[in-house]
């Protein structure tokens, strides 16, 4: 089954309400699918708010968070929280959580920066809980990690069987808890403390390994995944050699390795959307999570193919 492209923009900044809902109509008005924030301690609006603040402003717009940190918040509470979310926007919710990597978001916090292998377990945990939060009249659970007794989380979502849940991940152990437990797998790559992306995982190659992963692991269940990739930059352009090499340099990659990656767009319409098209053919991926700051661009990019 070959799915409809969806395109989604990333925003995370406004210096008043008034900006807020304007920039999310403004996304709504392109004709994009999804509005995500993002979940940091930079000076960003905090997710919660700014994901009900958005459904607000619109009509139609999908809101998701891209992604919650899951050790930033007890999940029975996130759990609620979302659920309103989904409830006040008359469901429109994505959501999306992830283990948490952000060093300066947990050093702020005052919490533990666990092993990548604690931080996961404890993330599946969570997940699990939030999931029959929302599913169950009646939560018992005792984990390794959380305990809960007689736990009710009302109201409950507005969508069913629930809003749509995102995992994202760059390392083998989340990919395939994501093909088991996600409607939704964000093709992230993995990122050093900063949030700069390990360049070998860039390419286009790296991606089919992740595919094939993600497919072997999900099984049966594989067409009924949907697979996002997050854009970090992107610009419609006849000189794309020009503009790669400027975030090459950033990056202290080569420009060679970025040129097929799908976490940059950079070519003219025609370009992309023949690259866009032959990934969705060969690789599954058609839903595609774009920076603010090019979302005028390639908006009518996005539009055409949600056609097609």
């Amino acid at each position: 089954m070959t799915r409809d492209f969806r395109f989604a923009v990333t925003a995370t900044r406004a210096s008043s309400a008034a900006e807020w809902r304007a920039k999310a109509q403004r996304v709504e008005a392109l004709g994009y699918d999804v509005l995500l924030v993002t979940d940091h301690l930079s000076p960003q609006l905090a997710a919660v708010p700014a994901l009900m603040a958005a459904a607000d402003a619109t009509t139609t717009l999908r809101v998701g968070s891209f992604v919650f940190a899951n050790d930033y918040r007890n999940p029975v509470m996130l759990a609620k929280e979302a659920a309103t979310i989904d409830v006040l926007s008359g469901g429109r919710l994505e959501f999306g959580l992830g283990a948490g990597w952000s060093t300066p978001d947990y050093e702020m916090l005052g919490i533990p920066y666990d092993a990548p292998k604690v931080r996961v377990a404890r993330f599946a945990e969570a997940l699990r809980i939030v999931k029959r939060c929302w599913d169950e009249d009646t939560v018992d659970h005792s984990g390794p990690h959380y305990t809960v007794r007689g736990t009710r989380v009302l109201p409950k979502p507005l969508q069913r069987p629930r809003p749509p849940v995102m995992v994202g991940g760059g390392g083998p152990i989340v990919l395939r808890l994501a093909s088991r437990e996600a409607d939704i797998v964000a093709l992230a790559p993995q990122v050093d403390h900063e949030g700069k992306p390990h360049l070998g995982q860039l390419t286009l190659g790296a991606t089919a390994e992740k595919v094939r992963q993600i497919r072997e692991a999900a099984g049966a269940r594989f067409g009924e995944l949907e697979l996002n990739v997050i854009v970090f930059d992107a610009a419609v352009t006849d000189e794309p050699l020009s503009a790669l090499a400027s975030v090459a340099g950033r990056l202290k990659a080569a420009v060679a390795a970025l040129v097929e990656s799908p976490y940059f767009l950079f070519g003219s319409a025609a370009t992309l959307r023949r690259q866009l098209l032959e990934r969705r053919d060969r690789f599954g991926l058609s839903y595609y999570a774009i920076p603010e700051k090019a979302m005028e661009q390639i908006a009518p990019l996005a539009r055409e193919l949600r056609a097609k």
